[in-house]
């Protein structure tokens, strides 16, 4: 830990000139708590509950897990994959449109500007970007198509469709050194710039050239103070 115990600030105006006298080529983002505020990942899996996309015995399931989680009893890699799981033999159309329907009512709105324009700014510049998330990927391809990112820039928690409907066979999950892994088999092992909120996204902002965590968890400012990164919070909206 540094002397002050807690790391640099940067304004935007300072954290704006730190991205783009980088240059990055490549460029990975976070998604929850880094590109818009809230975590839709948890969000979503109540607001299906709520409106009854979900059965009760999976709704009772389910918040028997997240509840271990809250615990401590079960691994932020289980649950994130069991809330893709979850919603094993609904067909991928309705998860979509649900999926659709959820980013734009509760999300969208929470978008951070400064991390639209950083990512709009990168693209123009040529910058390869991807968005890394331990949420399911049909929430996350919603919410990424704001930044212009394509789908087949997204690494997601998501489980195998056959036929069009989801089953509980899980293709991945990328959290914490998972992450890596999964841009690993993207083939990008060293991006030049990570974007990252939580200590989730602490391996993969070590292996970046440029780490750049945003509205970090307290867990990753210590982190971050640790290793002698600034940190950046974009204002809430």
């Amino acid at each position: 830990m540094n002397a002050l115990q807690t790391p640099e600030t940067l304004t935007t105006t300072e954290f704006l000139a730190r991205v783009y006298e980088a240059g990055p080529r490549v460029a990975v983002f976070d998604c929850d708590g880094t590109l818009w505020g809230p975590d839709s990942g948890s969000a979503f899996m109540y607001w299906t509950i709520e409106t009854g996309l979900l059965s009760a015995e999976a709704t009772g399931w389910l918040n028997e897990r997240y509840a271990g989680y809250k615990r401590g009893d079960v691994s932020e890699l289980a649950i994130c994959g069991e809330m893709v799981q979850v919603y094993r033999g609904l067909p991928e159309e309705t998860l979509r449109r649900a999926a659709a329907e959820f980013f734009r009512d509760k999300i969208e709105a929470q978008i951070f500007p400064e991390m639209l324009q950083v990512v709009r700014d990168l693209q123009v510049a040529g910058t390869d970007i991807w968005a890394v998330s331990s949420t399911c990927d049909w929430v996350v391809e919603e919410g990424v198509r704001r930044f212009g990112i394509p789908a087949e820039r997204v690494l997601a928690a998501c489980v195998q469709c056959s036929n069009g409907v989801a089953s509980d066979v899980l293709r991945d999950v990328p959290t914490d050194e998972g992450k890596v892994s999964s841009l690993a088999r993207a083939g990008i092992k060293s991006p030049d710039a990570v974007f990252g909120n939580s200590v989730h996204d602490a391996a993969m902002l070590s292996i970046a050239r440029h780490p750049f965590p945003v509205n970090p968890s307290a867990e990753l400012a210590r982190f971050s103070a640790d290793h002698g990164w600034p940190v950046y919070y974009p204002v809430p909206r």
